[in-house]
């Protein structure tokens, strides 16, 4: 049996720097089906999110065999000469022909749109749940954090911060090392689900250097970290009402086949 891969679509909004779950990608191994989350309702209350072009209609299933174009966009072209390069930035040799899992890893973020893409985690037999993600900020830091981030270990562990007094972003979640460097910040869109499992337990949360890809790799994709969370009480990540399918799919429109 074919497990069903699930991708979250999130939006940012360009004036508050927001993050709002908008949509979720699933693949069955033989059909893409994308659908919005309830995420978009609170997008459009404070913020002025309308919905995509690829996808512009909010209650309704759009199904294709192909990925859509508004995720095949976000992968790097095989042709490339340095896309054998991005995949060892990346760590994921082992899945190299798998699109969904090469877009968890780097967030298909582009500089020509408000759109990042990140998976939903399944626990394994032991209940862990494990995320990679590359740490955020790196622009903003002082370049001794960055040399510190150079000399970081495969395996070093990373200690979670909240920076209640940050004037952009009061949830904000910074990376130190053992001897208090910053080098770097969680993504926005992970914060409320790491923050929650910390307030549960700090200890369940370990956080830890995945990879560090040394220059010139662009500061974007310099440092992999790897959280693993031991969930107790029967917590689930994105599980929130945000990330619950803004209609039902079996009482929805009927679906679109459309690729793009």
């Amino acid at each position: 049996m074919k497990t069903q891969k699930t991708l979250f679509l999130a939006w940012q909004d360009p004036e508050s720097r927001s993050w709002f779950p908008i949509g979720r990608l699933t693949f069955d191994g033989a059909r893409y089906k994308f659908v919005y989350t309830q995420g978009v309702k609170e997008a459009q209350q404070t913020c002025s999110f309308a919905p995509l072009s690829s996808f512009p209609h909010l209650e309704k299933v759009y199904t294709s065999t192909h990925l859509f174009s508004v995720f095949s966009n976000r992968l790097m072209s095989p042709s490339r000469p340095d896309y054998a390069k991005f995949l060892e930035w990346l760590n994921i040799s082992d899945y190299k022909h798998d699109p969904l899992a090469i877009l968890a890893r780097s967030g298909g973020k582009r500089e020509t749109d408000s759109l990042t893409v990140f998976p939903c985690p399944e626990p394994d037999a032991a209940g862990q749940y494990q995320l990679h993600f590359f740490a955020h900020g790196l622009r903003y830091l002082p370049e001794s954090a960055i040399e510190r981030i150079n000399h970081l270990e495969l395996g070093e562990k990373l200690w979670l911060a909240h920076e209640f007094q940050n004037p952009y972003d009061s949830q904000a979640l910074t990376l130190h090392t053992e001897n208090h460097y910053i080098v770097g910040y969680c993504p926005r869109y992970l914060q409320s689900e790491v923050f929650e499992l910390l307030c549960q337990d700090p200890s369940s949360v370990d956080l830890r250097v995945e990879r560090v890809n040394l220059p010139p790799t662009p500061l974007q994709f310099r440092l992999l970290c790897n959280i693993i969370a031991q969930c107790k009480d029967d917590f689930r990540p994105f599980s929130s009402p945000v990330y619950q399918l803004l209609i039902e799919e079996d009482v929805a429109t009927p679906s679109l086949i459309s690729p793009s």
